[in-house]
């Protein structure tokens, strides 16, 4: 979908600059077409980490703008947490003999 979308705008973009002859020639503006569009073939080629550039992207994005960049970790106690009854009724019969 995102190179559909890259396409159609080079295309309009590439048209454009091809009616705008007068200033440079016909040759010039073929070469500019070439070089334009020759990284976006490429895309069809490039693979990372097992993703074709498409899902690279995407990724990308919602790694870098979508998703927070500061992750919050509260570490939880799970020893503490099962033997907490235990530790207070024995901190209790403790402070009861103090008394």
């Amino acid at each position: 979908m995102i190179l559909s979308i890259l396409r159609c705008i080079y295309f309009d973009v590439f048209t454009i600059i091809q009616f705008d002859d007068q200033h440079l020639g016909t040759e010039t503006l073929s070469w500019i077409c070439v070089l334009g569009a020759a990284p976006f073939a490429a895309l069809g080629f490039i693979r990372y980490n097992g993703m074709n550039a498409e899902q690279f992207v995407c990724a990308w994005i919602k790694s870098e703008i979508l998703m927070p960049k500061k992750l919050m970790f509260t570490p939880k106690n799970v020893y503490y947490e099962a033997l907490k009854p235990l530790i207070e009724k024995n901190e209790r019969e403790v402070l009861q003999d103090y008394d």
